[in-house]
């Protein structure tokens, strides 16, 4: 007797694993705001990359946005400064040696590098910065200490016109330079560069900066004419 017992709940709680393994559980945001969150990662993701460098005090960790489908990625001049060798992770996972194409010097903090593949890549989409309000609620996307492929919220703190910055809360730590700030409709509207840190914590205090899309896309111009004027179609 207590043996068919034993059968009989053995085969209640198989059935019972073998009905919640086939459900499928899909999450339903909770507002139009976390729907915006959601929908605005996953569309922006895959035309993120991480990127590691080797330099004379170790390696320098950093993000990049692709921004075109022959394997032209913008980031941070900072983070591939004077690296003997530059590796790329795409969101697929796979692995290039990038070569530096153009950086933007005076400090200004750009640098277009380049990988060569036949992977189809997606690409960033811009938006236009003019049009930024403090308070605009914005995201971003980058590898904070290596943690690739996360996402923080924030909103535009300040503009500071005269230095041509874009001060959010929004989360920046190191790995995130060059890496997307992004608005609610998906279009990149600054580039990651820096944190405030008086007490020399690398951690993010709630002080970030990024660089105007606008300022960004003029040096991706800027670039293409000079290349072009050279014979090089680089940016297709």
């Amino acid at each position: 007797m207590y043996k068919h017992i034993k059968i009989c709940l053995f085969s209640i709680l198989s059935l019972m694993i073998i009905n919640f393994n086939s459900t499928s559980f899909a999450y339903t945001p909770t507002t139009q705001e976390e729907k915006s969150y959601i929908e605005v990662y996953e569309k922006t993701l895959p035309s993120i990359v991480s990127i590691e460098a080797d330099i004379d005090k170790g390696t320098s960790g950093g993000t990049g946005c692709i921004i075109s489908k022959n394997g032209i990625i913008l980031t941070s001049s900072h983070v591939i400064e004077h690296a003997r060798n530059i590796q790329v992770t795409t969101h697929s996972g796979k692995k290039y040696t990038a070569k530096i194409l153009a950086v933007l010097k005076n400090r200004n903090d750009l640098a277009l590098i380049k990988i060569d593949t036949k992977e189809d890549l997606a690409l960033a989409k811009f938006g236009n910065s003019d049009e930024i309000k403090v308070g605009q609620r914005v995201l971003t996307i980058g590898c904070p200490f290596g943690f690739k492929d996360t996402l923080t919220t924030g909103i535009i703190s300040r503009i500071d016109y005269e230095r041509n910055k874009i001060q959010t809360d929004a989360a920046i730590n190191p790995g995130c330079s060059g890496g997307p700030l992004i608005n609610l409709n998906g279009e990149i509207i600054g580039i990651n560069q820096s944190i405030y840190n008086p007490d020399n914590n690398r951690s993010n205090i709630g002080i970030g900066f990024a660089l105007p899309s606008n300022y960004a896309i003029d040096f991706i111009n800027k670039t293409k004419q000079k290349l072009a004027t050279s014979g090089i179609n680089a940016l297709q």
